[in-house]
Formats: C-alpha cells, structure tokens, sequence
C-alpha cells in the first residue's frame, strides 16, 4: 500500500538531515549558530540512515534528498549515496543539497557513487553582499562548486537563492541572467518563518508573484507547466529560448500544502510531517529500542497519518518551529 497520509496525499519526497551543523552563518537560518546536537549519542548513523531509507522506499517513498545543515561537514557522504543508491530503480532520485564550500572536493565520487542531482544555494552574486548574508567570504568558492556540478555531470544543476527585501532582491534580474548564462535551473524562493535569529517578518518577504513580475519586465517568461503537482515551484523558460530555467517557490503567498508528498527525517531521528510542525515523532528511539521492522514501519505510518493539512504562517495563531532550517533540513 502507498504511504498515505489521512487527507489522502501520497507521500513520496524523504528529506534526511545528515547534520544541524553548517560552516555558514546565513542570517535566514543560522546567524548567532545554535549549540549543535550531541554527536555520537544522538546523530543518526550511516548504517541507521540507510535502513530506514531502505524501509522508507519500501512505502513508496520515491524521491530521497539529503540535506543539513551542510551535509558535506559529514565524513564519507559518498559512502552514504553509494549504500542509499542500491534502493534504484524503486527510487528514482537521490539529490543533495549543499552551500558548495566543500562540493569540488566531493564531485567526482558523489556522481561516482550514484547522486543524481545537486542543488546549490547561492543567494548573492555579488561578493560583499554574499558576505553580509552567509557571514562567510565564499562567493568564489560557491561559483566554483557550480562549475563543478556541470563538469560533472549533474543536471540540472539546481541554485537556490531565498530572496529577502532590503537584502537581495536588488539581484533578481542578475540571477535571472546568470541562470541564462550558465544553463542553470534557479529557484527563487520567498522568505520563510525559520531563522535562529527570530528577525522574520512579512515586510521583509518579497513575494513569488512581484519576483516573477520583476524578471518578466528584463526577460519574459513562459510558464512549462499548467500543473504544479506536489512540486514546490512553479517552473519557467525563458520565452526567447534561452537555456535555463526559472523555478519561484512561494510558500508564503502562494501555499502549495494540498499537494504535498513531502516529510523530513531530521539528524537526530525525529520525523517531521511538514516544515513548520510544532511536534516532531522520534523515530531514531524505536530503531534503537530494538524495534522490528514491522514496529517501525507502522510507527512511520502512524506519524504520517498526523501530518498537518497545511501550514499556518498566514494565520494569526501562527507559532514559529523551535528549531531553524538547520535543525529541521531543507
């Protein structure tokens, strides 16, 4: 039977945290950094990683990316694709998503050890600016992962920018340019409720529609799709027929939840049915109690029957998640 949760939504897209830690200090997630969780005691291993994706595919989970943090802080990430790569063809994607600091390093053996995707987040093109953001002087470092994953062989070379008022919404059209040069997909994503630092605030989301409006008036777009599905962006060429791809992710203005196939594993073992969940299902405890297999899979089950129906940043009763993006995974 489908893994479906109790609004009959299929889920399908497994997020794995690999670690809350990262060596970037974005003021959207990260800015002060938080006490990382304890390591041995309380970080999935690999081995725990890998069975429970395997017991995850077995539900029908077809989409697994990794995540952090930054994954890559993590020894022999390509020893954990290679393992989580054996579950093909019954899955059918294995991404990762990375800040790109220590990508080059990694390239040759993630692809080797069978990553289909990377998506790379870069939210400044300019070097003071990336500077100000990640609190990291590492714009050069990032283009070069970039060129890495193309040479490599990735594709598509997926680049996340979270575009916040007042802090880089100045380069939408350069992003859009650079997407255009590069062949690149680029995801624009809305500002989201989920930094250490508690600074969000709406006035400071600049929304799907005025970034697509705001590309539009430099480079017209044609929409690929009239269904989003349970995507999470809508995507977009470029009308001329340009190489590239234009991706908006707006979950704040423009909410997708009906559709969503998604849940999270976090590093320490904790499901969460949506991003913005105020509870979590410890799923790392039953592995480690010495639960069956049959034990664990109804417990995965029985959480994803709690999934929310949608998130409730738009309402007034809004509560912000304990944990930031760090914590939760991407």
């Amino acid at each position: 039977m489908p893994l479906l949760d109790s609004y009959n939504r299929r889920i399908r897209d497994l997020r794995i945290s690999l670690t809350d830690r990262c060596n970037f200090r974005c003021f959207y997630c990260l800015p002060n950094g938080e006490p990382p969780l304890a390591r041995k005691e309380t970080i999935l291993t690999f081995e725990e990683i890998a069975y429970l994706s395997e017991i995850f595919v077995s539900l029908g989970i077809e989409k697994i990316r990794l995540t952090g943090g930054e994954p890559l802080i993590r020894k022999d990430v390509p020893k954990l694709v290679a393992e989580i790569a054996k579950l093909k063809p019954a899955m059918n994607d294995l991404a990762l998503t990375t800040n790109g600091f220590d990508f080059p390093r990694h390239a040759e053996a993630l692809k080797l050890a069978g990553l289909d995707r990377v998506t790379i987040s870069l939210d400044s093109l300019k070097r003071e600016n990336f500077l100000d953001i990640t609190g990291v002087d590492a714009l050069e470092k990032v283009l070069t992962a970039v060129g890495s994953a193309k040479e490599h062989g990735f594709e598509p070379v997926k680049i996340n920018a979270v575009i916040v008022r007042g802090r880089n919404d100045n380069e939408i059209v350069d992003f859009a340019r650079f997407a255009r040069d590069h062949a690149l997909s680029f995801r624009f994503i809305e500002f989201m409720p989920l930094d250490s630092g508690h600074e969000w605030s709406r006035e400071m989301v600049v929304s799907g529609r005025e970034i697509r409006d705001t590309i539009e008036k430099v480079f017209p777009l044609k929409l690929k799709e009239t269904s989003r599905g349970s995507e999470t962006a809508w995507k977009y060429a470029f009308a001329d027929g340009a190489p590239g791809e234009i991706g908006i992710i707006a979950p704040v203005t423009e909410m997708f939840c009906g559709q969503c196939s998604r849940i999270r594993l976090t590093a320490d073992g904790q499901i969460r049915t949506c991003l913005f969940s105020t509870t979590e299902h410890n799923l790392r405890d039953i592995v480690r109690g010495g639960a069956t297999r049959t034990d664990i899979v109804g417990f995965i089950e029985n959480a994803v029957l709690k999934k929310e129906p949608r998130h409730y940043i738009n309402d007034a009763e809004f509560v912000m998640p304990s944990r930031s993006m760090s914590f939760i995974g991407g």
